[in-house]
């Protein structure tokens, strides 16, 4: 859901996933892209592909963080090594 929301409304969307400062750049690229966006039509998608990008990054940076707590406290799984 948050990749839908990151999609539509993409400084809403980074900032419900915790990333206030990637909400202020979205901000400002929807500006810069508004403007540039009427002669290359394609810029008017960097802002909604930055933040569905930035939510993808976040969320396997956190998936990775818990995988290797739950190593440090509970050992590698069995049959490693």
């Amino acid at each position: 859901m948050i990749y839908v929301l990151a999609a539509l409304l993409p400084p809403i969307g980074l900032l419900l996933n915790g990333q206030p400062f990637s909400a202020i750049l979205n901000l400002v690229l929807i500006v810069f892209c508004a403007i540039f966006g009427l002669f290359f039509h394609i810029l008017l998608l960097v802002p909604s592909a930055h933040a569905v990008i930035a939510v993808h990054m976040k969320r396997e940076d956190r998936r990775h963080r818990e995988m290797v707590e739950a190593i440090r406290r509970y050992g590698p799984p069995q049959g490693y090594r």
